[in-house]
């Protein structure tokens, strides 16, 4: 579904030249959820915006369902293709109403019926018409989150692109709106590329996983790996430790990888 080869983004001209994305390469089968990870500043986020089309400056080649990728992309792209951003309090325009924020992409795309989508979009994600006319102040975070889902599904896309969907959440809820996206997934056998910083969101989620660093995938692995506590390349071990909890000689450990990438 998902095919991208040698892709490189570089952010500035000149000595300020910075790049962002330094070459890589993956693959991404029809309704498989395929996570990407690794710390700040790896790159991960870069990847989606291309993907999406939201960010135009790239080289490289993205294919999607075996159709080469322009970075100007037409409305039967972001009709198959949607993105979940991190931020459900900044991703959805405050002064519009829930009903508003779901009826726009139906009206673009023109695909008649905005009530009855707009009503199906929001029983999906498990909020009732109660909602339908309130604005996203009035809404818990999670709340937020599950609109900005509904808004993504209401187009029927096959591809969803989750940009740490639940990092801004409280850890109660991160749980209900992961088990949502998994329900979805099966449901509508949508292929997903998630993207996060915590391995336990990813191993809940993925059966496949890269790992970011400093704009190049230094290593894929499965789950069971990760589980496993099997990743070949010290960086990879490093995200490991880290997520069980500090440890003095991990974060020594690190900090040596970390020296020896300064001559990347």
């Amino acid at each position: 579904m998902i095919q991208v080869a040698n892709l490189q983004v570089v952010f500035g001209r000149g000595r300020r030249a910075n790049p962002a994305l330094r070459g890589i390469s993956f693959a991404v089968a029809a309704g498989e959820v395929y996570g990407i990870v690794g710390e700040s500043g790896s790159g991960k986020s870069t990847v989606l915006n291309v993907l999406s089309g939201l960010w135009r400056h790239w080289s490289g080649q993205v294919s999607i369902d075996d159709r080469p990728m322009a970075g100007r992309r037409d409305r039967a792209f972001h009709k198959e293709v949607q993105m979940v951003f991190q931020d459900p309090y900044g991703s959805l325009h405050p002064r519009h109403t829930v009903d508003r924020i779901l009826s726009e992409p139906v009206a673009i795309h023109r695909l008649g019926q905005s009530q009855a989508r707009v009503l199906r979009a929001l029983e999906e994600v498990g909020l009732d018409s109660a909602f339908r006319f309130r604005y996203p102040h009035q809404l818990s975070g999670g709340q937020r989150q599950r609109v900005a889902v509904a808004r993504a599904l209401i187009l029927e896309p096959r591809i969803l692109l989750l940009d740490e969907p639940t990092s801004a959440l409280d850890v109660s809820v991160q749980a209900e709106v992961l088990n949502l996206l998994t329900r979805l997934q099966r449901e509508r056998r949508l292929t997903y590329i998630l993207v996060s910083h915590d391995l336990a969101v990813v191993a809940h989620m993925c059966r496949r996983l890269a790992v970011m660093r400093r704009g190049v995938i230094v290593e894929e692995l499965t789950v069971e790996h990760l589980r496993q506590r099997r990743p070949r390349h010290p960086y990879t071990r490093q995200l490991i430790s880290a997520s069980i909890g500090y440890d003095r000689q991990a974060a020594e450990a690190q900090a040596e990888i970390d020296a020896e990438g300064e001559g990347d």
